[in-house]
């Protein structure tokens, strides 16, 4: 299938896709870390959402102004716009011209502002004990089905330990590290949903 992972400059689900024999690529205004830029489409997203070229497509919209993590700045972003343009990006890509969309964000708006998710999961449930809850809006994809449950391995670490993303310390580079997609969830998604 030809894949479209939009909003993913680190790759890590583009890989998974392309090692199983998929034509699978990442997009996002950033330079790819992932290390293969020959597959990584570094622009806006919106015009390759207009097309018809995509079997699949995987997207993570930025979270940050539809989040309830930042719900203290909910007001401010309304007056000028920046959570309407975060809507309106989200919805673009679940308005995209695809029979298969996956779109992931955290527990946030767009389950009063659009509809409740499909799906959400925890890292714990695919081999990472921790947590993070992570939402799913899906069209034409069935919810994907947990592969290592370590919650009990997960409930008897330190509170730290359980939450580690949440926990990381302010850096330039800790909104991109806690919202780069957990190695077991990306494998996950590309055995179950590459197969279909």
């Amino acid at each position: 299938m030809r894949i479209l992972v939009a909003c993913e400059e680190s790759q890590v689900v583009a890989i998974a896709l392309r090692k199983l024999g998929h034509a699978a690529y990442s997009c996002d205004t950033d330079t790819c870390s992932g290390g293969h830029t020959e597959y990584h489409l570094q622009c806006d997203v919106i015009p390759l959402l207009k097309s018809n070229e995509w079997d699949m497509i995987i997207a993570f919209p930025p979270c940050t102004h539809l989040a309830v993590s930042g719900a203290a700045w909910f007001k401010e972003k309304m007056a000028d716009g920046r959570q309407q343009q975060g809507i309106d990006f989200f919805m673009a890509i679940a308005n995209a011209n695809c029979d298969k969309i996956a779109i992931e964000n955290p527990i946030g708006i767009m389950s009063t502002q659009w509809r409740k998710p499909d799906q959400i999961i925890q890292p714990w449930m695919f081999g990472h004990p921790e947590r993070k809850a992570t939402c799913f809006w899906l069209k034409g994809l069935p919810k994907l089905i947990p592969t290592t449950d370590l919650e009990e391995e997960m409930k008897a670490l330190p509170k730290n330990q359980q939450h580690k993303m949440h926990y990381l310390p302010p850096s330039k580079d800790r909104a991109k590290l806690r919202s780069k997609t957990y190695q077991g969830v990306a494998d996950a998604m590309a055995t179950q949903w590459g197969n279909l």
